[in-house]
């Protein structure tokens, strides 16, 4: 499992070189799922909570909590590998990208009632998510789901 903060910042030729034009710090977290994992899910929490503490309001730190919580088991629940999880903040701005190495690609699932509490993951996604999408990566790659949510003062 791998835990970064970073400033935004890349080392060429021993000189930093900002990575956006705006000079505010991004912060990030990443980390690497193993499969079937889902005791990393509240880790994964606790990381992004960490992340945003300070940085958003209250009630958009719990929304992503909620969001990524639901990518995160997705991806170990719907596929056969694990996840690399990232989420980034520029300002107020955050962006949470969960990799899986399945190639089907997800679809909303509206539940019946009978369904109990599956399937309202992504519903809860496209529903809460100020954007989010799916991109397919190259064969053998798998797919990132991600979603921005815009975060506001703290």
């Amino acid at each position: 499992m791998r835990v970064g903060a970073k400033t935004g910042k890349l080392e060429r030729r021993g000189r930093p070189v900002p990575r956006e034009p705006s000079a505010e710090a991004r912060q990030e977290v990443t980390r690497s799922v193993r499969r079937a994992d889902l005791k990393a899910v509240g880790e994964i929490r606790r990381a992004l909570r960490e992340l945003m503490r300070h940085r958003c309001a209250v009630d958009t730190a719990e929304v992503a909590e909620l969001l990524i919580t639901e990518l995160v088991t997705n991806a170990l629940v719907h596929t056969e590998q694990g996840a690399e999880v990232s989420a980034s903040l520029a300002a107020t701005r955050l962006r949470v990208e969960v990799r899986d190495f399945a190639t089907r690609l997800p679809r909303p699932y509206v539940p019946t009632a009978d369904d109990g509490t599956h399937g309202r993951g992504l519903v809860l996604v496209q529903t809460l998510a100020d954007a989010w999408g799916v991109d397919a990566d190259a064969p053998g790659r798998g797919k990132v789901v991600w979603f921005e949510l815009d975060g506001g003062p703290a």
